[in-house]
C-alpha cells in the first residue's frame, strides 16, 4: 500500500494549483446574478490572452470532444470535403466524428510517433482545392507528438475557403500556439489539461474566416450551436446554464497566468518536458515521438516489460499516475504529462521511483547504486537549470 503523497502526472486531469483548490470549496452562487456576471466578463476578456486572438473565445460545458464537435458543426456541411489528418487516438476520433455528420473525409494516415508531412497535405490540398477544413491536433495525446501547426496554417491559408481546425486541448496552454499569428480558424482546449481544472469545460474559438461559414452550416446542432453562445456573451451571460464552479476557478487560473507571464508557462513545462526526456534515457527508456510535444512525453519502455505493468505498479507501489499506452501502442509506452501544479520534488521522486520499479520487474537491469545516482543527478540538474 503506497504511504507517499499522492502525485498526479498524467496527460490529463492534471495537479490542480492549491489556489485554485479554495475557489473550488467556495459556496456555489447563482449563475444569473451580478457577481458572477463580473467574474465571467472578466473570464472571456483575458482568456484571449492565453489563445493569442483578438476573437471572441466560448466556453461550453463539456469535455473536449464536445468542443471537437463544436468545431465541427459549426463550420461544415454534410457532403464537404474535410482532410483529417491521422497519427493516433484522437486523429482516429475526430476523422469518426467528421464522417458521422456526414463529411466527405480524406484521411492522411501517418505512423504512431511520427509527426505529419507539410508536403503531404500541400499536395491533398493542391489535388482537392474545394476541401471545406483541414483537421489536425496541435498534441496527438495518445503517442505524445507536436504536429507542425504553424506551418500548416501557413501552407492552409492559401486557400481562401479552406479552414484550418486545431484540436489543441493537450497544447494550448502548454507551449505558443498563437490562433491569429498561426492561421488557425477553429481551436479548442479543454479545462482538464494546462488550464489546470477539473473535466468540465471546452474552450474554443473561430476565425473571421470560419465566420463566413458558421450562419449557413447545415450539419445538425442545437447544444453546440455557437451563435446561441455568441449573442449570449454579448449580453453578459452564456446561453445555457452556466459552469460556475469550473468558471469560477477559471478566473484564479487565468490570474496566476497574467501574473507569471506566458513566456513562464511556457518555461516551466518545457524544463519539465526536458527533465522527463532526459532523465528517461538516463533510466533506459526511449523516445516514442520523433517530435516530442512538450505537454507529455511518450517513452518506449525496454523491450522486456510491459508498460500497463510499469504503470500500474507505479502507481499501487508508489502513489504516482501516469499513462500507459493506447491500442497499437498499449503495454509498449508510458506516457508522463508536464501541464498543471507539479513541484520539483515530484519530478525527483518519479525518478527514483521509476528506477525502482523497474528494478522491480528485472532486478538486473539497474543496480539500487544506479538508481541513487541518477536521482542525485535530477535533483542537481532542477537545482542548475531552474
Amino acid at each position: 500500500m503506497a504511504t507517499q503523497d499522492y502525485s498526479l502526472l498524467a496527460p490529463g486531469p492534471v495537479n490542480i494549483h492549491p489556489e485554485v483548490r479554495k475557489a473550488l470549496a467556495l459556496p456555489m452562487i447563482h449563475h444569473r446574478t451580478p457577481e458572477f456576471d463580473k467574474i465571467l466578463k472578466k473570464v472571456l476578456t483575458q482568456i484571449k490572452t492565453v489563445f493569442q486572438t483578438q476573437e471572441d473565445v466560448y466556453l461550453l460545458t463539456s469535455t473536449g470532444s464536445g468542443g471537437m464537435e463544436a468545431l465541427l458543426v459549426n463550420t461544415l456541411s454534410p457532403g464537404d470535403k474535410v482532410i483529417a489528418i491521422v497519427s493516433g487516438k484522437f486523429g482516429e476520433r475526430w476523422a469518426d466524428m467528421a464522417a458521422h455528420f456526414g463529411a466527405s473525409v480524406l484521411t492522411i494516415n501517418v505512423p504512431w510517433g511520427e509527426a505529419v508531412k507539410v508536403s503531404d497535405v500541400e499536395e491533398l490540398l493542391q489535388k482537392n482545392p474545394d476541401t471545406r477544413a483541414v483537421l489536425c491536433q496541435a498534441c496527438e495525446t495518445s503517442t505524445a507528438v507536436a504536429h507542425p501547426i504553424e506551418a500548416l496554417g501557413k501552407i492552409i491559408q492559401k486557400y481562401p475557403d479552406t479552414l484550418f481546425l486545431v484540436d489543441a486541448i493537450t497544447a494550448l496552454g502548454a507551449y505558443p500556439l498563437p490562433m491569429d499569428a498561426w492561421g488557425i480558424d477553429g481551436i479548442v482546449a479543454g479545462s482538464q489539461k494546462a488550464f489546470m481544472l477539473p473535466t468540465g469545460l471546452s474552450l474554443l474559438s473561430f476565425s473571421k474566416k470560419a465566420w463566413r461559414f458558421i450562419p449557413d452550416a447545415k450539419c445538425p446542432r442545437y447544444y453546440f450551436d455557437i451563435r446561441k453562445e455568441k449573442k449570449a456573451n454579448a449580453a453578459g451571460e452564456t446561453f445555457y446554464s452556466s459552469n460556475v464552479a469550473l468558471i469560477r476557478a477559471l478566473d484564479v487560473v487565468l490570474t496566476l497566468i497574467s501574473q507569471q507571464g506566458l513566456e513562464k508557462l511556457f518555461h516551466d513545462i518545457h524544463r519539465r518536458a526536458e527533465f522527463t526526456r532526459i532523465f528517461g534515457l538516463k533510466l533506459g527508456f526511449t523516445l516514442y515521438a520523433q517530435s516530442p510535444s512538450n505537454s507529455v512525453t511518450a517513452l518506449l519502455v525496454p523491450p522486456q516489460m510491459d508498460g500497463q505493468k510499469i504503470r500500474l505498479h507505479l502507481e499501487e507501489v508508489h502513489n504516482i499516475t501516469i499513462m500507459g499506452g493506447q491500442d497499437q501502442a498499449k503495454g509498449r509506452i508510458i506516457r508522463v504529462g508536464h501541464m498543471g501544479y507539479i513541484q520539483d520534488h515530484e519530478l525527483i521522486r518519479l525518478v527514483e521511483c521509476l528506477g525502482h520499479t523497474l528494478r522491480h520487474f528485472d532486478s538486473d537491469f539497474m543496480s539500487l547504486e544506479h538508481i541513487s545516482n541518477i536521482t542525485t543527478e535530477a535533483k542537481n540538474w532542477l537545482e542548475q537549470n531552474p
